[in-house]
C-alpha cells in the first residue's frame, strides 16, 4: 500500500481547494502522510498563459500558516495518524538559479520537488495549441532540452525529489516514445538519473499522467527501467490539484512500481529520508 502523497496544490496557485480540504481528502483516502507542495513564485520574466504568479504572492502567507496549523495538529484517520510535511514545488529556470537558491532558502521547509516546466521562456505544459503540427525532430528538440534542463536541476543539489520526470511528454506522447527508443536518448537519460542517485534525490513516480492528454503515468517504462537498474530511491506522488485526486490510482501505481522491482519508497523530512513498503 502506498500511504504518502508528497505532490498537492491548493487554490493558492492555479488548484481548487484549501489545504484543509485536501487534508480532509487524505484522511479519507487512508494516507498516513501528505505533502504539500503549492508551485513556487517565479520572475516576472517567465510566465503562463494563464499566470497564476500574483495571485499565489498575495496568498503565500495563507499558504504556509494553514499548512503549518495542519502540521501542528495530525488527525486520525482510517489507517492512524495523518501527518503533514510543508514543501514547495520549484521551477528550474535558465538563467534563474540565484532566484531559485533564494526561494529555496527562504522558508523552512520539510522538503523541496525540483521540476522543469518552462523551456527557455515558454511554458510547454500550458495548453496543446504550440505543440500542433510540430514534427518529429522539433518535437525531439523539445525533448532534448528539457532533459538537458532537468539534469541541470538534478545537479544543483537543492532538491529532495524529482517531480514527474518526463512531464514533457504531456501533449505529444506518441512522438516521445519514438524518441525515447532511441539509444542517444536512453544514454542521456542514464546520465541524468545517475546524477539523481549521486545529489541523493529519489524519482517520483507520479499519477498525474493518467489525467493529462498523454495518459499514461509518470515515469514511462523505459526511465523506469534504468531506474530501476540503478537503485534510485522513489517516491509517489497525485500532483492533486483538487480534492478528488488526492491519492487517486495509487493502487495502480503501486503495481507499476513493483512490477520493475520496487519494493520501498521514500519522503523527505528536513533531510532525513524515511523508507517504506509499497
Amino acid at each position: 500500500m502506498i500511504a504518502c502523497d508528497l505532490h498537492t496544490h491548493t487554490c493558492y496557485s492555479h488548484g481548487e481547494d484549501k489545504p484543509a480540504a485536501m487534508y480532509a481528502a487524505a484522511l479519507d483516502s487512508g494516507l498516513t502522510l501528505i505533502g504539500f507542495s503549492e508551485h513556487s513564485p517565479r520572475p516576472q520574466c517567465v510566465d503562463y498563459i494563464r499566470e497564476y504568479r500574483e495571485y499565489l504572492k498575495r496568498h503565500l502567507q495563507d499558504y504556509d500558516r494553514e499548512v503549518l496549523a495542519l502540521k501542528a495538529a495530525p488527525m486520525e484517520g482510517p489507517n492512524g495518524l495523518c501527518n503533514v510535511l510543508y514543501g514547495m514545488e520549484m521551477d528550474w529556470l535558465d538563467g534563474q538559479e540565484e532566484f531559485t537558491r533564494a526561494a529555496c532558502r527562504a522558508r523552512d521547509f520539510d522538503y523541496l520537488l525540483g521540476s522543469v516546466h518552462f523551456i527557455g521562456r515558454w511554458g510547454f505544459d500550458d495548453g496543446t495549441g504550440p505543440w500542433e503540427g510540430l514534427s518529429q525532430e522539433e518535437c525531439e528538440a523539445h525533448y532534448t532540452a528539457y532533459f538537458s534542463a532537468w539534469e541541470d536541476m538534478l545537479s544543483s543539489g537543492l532538491f529532495s525529489t524529482a517531480a514527474h520526470p518526463d512531464l514533457i511528454k504531456i501533449f505529444s506522447v506518441e512522438q516521445f516514445h519514438v524518441w525515447l527508443d532511441k539509444p542517444q536518448s536512453l544514454v542521456m537519460l542514464r546520465r541524468a538519473l545517475t546524477i539523481l542517485k549521486e545529489t541523493g534525490m529519489s524519482m517520483e513516480i507520479s499519477s498525474a499522467g493518467l489525467r493529462k492528454p498523454c495518459a499514461e503515468i509518470y515515469p514511462a517504462p523505459q526511465i523506469m527501467t534504468i531506474a530501476a537498474e540503478l537503485g534510485l530511491p522513489v517516491s509517489f506522488a497525485s500532483d492533486a490539484h483538487r480534492v478528488e485526486d488526492v491519492a487517486a490510482d495509487f493502487t495502480r501505481l503501486a503495481a507499476y512500481a513493483r512490477s520493475f522491482g520496487f519494493s520501498k519508497h521514500v519522503f523527505f523530512e528536513k533531510g532525513r529520508v524515511t523508507e517504506l513498503d509499497i
